[in-house]
């Protein structure tokens, strides 16, 4: 069965696939639970290079072993472990690049639109590549995503309404 799937994709996209969308979908429950902070800047740049480090080596660890007990190919593995690695980061930077350089206000909205817009360009390749209905693709890979923002967000402010310190 993998061998069926190895053949209809192509490499690159089998590659990068994981890491960007574990990237864009991550980042985005961070930006949209962590807006109403009182320094939401900080606090999602903090949080996004946590999880860009932290949670992207155990991802990225996560695969290689994973593929160890497959017994692939040591260069494959490598590969696997590195682009899944390096595509986290870069999609993260792009996030950090988006809260660091517009007010906040205007940085959550343009990150659900970056986020959205970039799994949206790698649903419709992947589908192509598939020969499945690209839309219907979107349509659900999109679902997805808007349920982790709305649901982060929602989380978010209870817990910070929940917690907030008095001054």
């Amino acid at each position: 069965m993998l061998d069926n799937i190895k053949h209809k994709c192509p490499r690159y996209q089998t590659k990068f696939s994981f890491g960007a969308t574990s990237a864009i979908i991550t980042n985005l429950g961070i930006i949209t639970g962590l807006d109403t902070l009182t320094h939401p800047k900080l606090s999602i740049i903090t949080s996004i290079l946590l999880v860009a480090l932290a949670d992207n080596i155990a991802d990225s660890f996560g695969i290689h072993i994973y593929q160890e007990s497959e017994c692939i190919d040591n260069k494959e593995i490598w590969f696997s472990t590195l682009s899944n690695f390096f595509t986290r980061i870069l999609i993260s930077v792009t996030f950090i690049i988006l809260v660091v350089a517009l007010p906040i206000n205007l940085a959550v909205p343009c990150s659900i639109c970056w986020g959205l817009a970039l799994l949206a360009i790698m649903s419709y390749a992947i589908a192509k590549d598939r020969k499945a209905n690209p839309y219907s693709e979107i349509f659900k890979h999109i679902i997805v995503a808007i349920f982790v923002i709305t649901s982060s967000h929602f989380i978010g402010r209870y817990v910070i309404n929940k917690f907030k310190i008095p001054a």
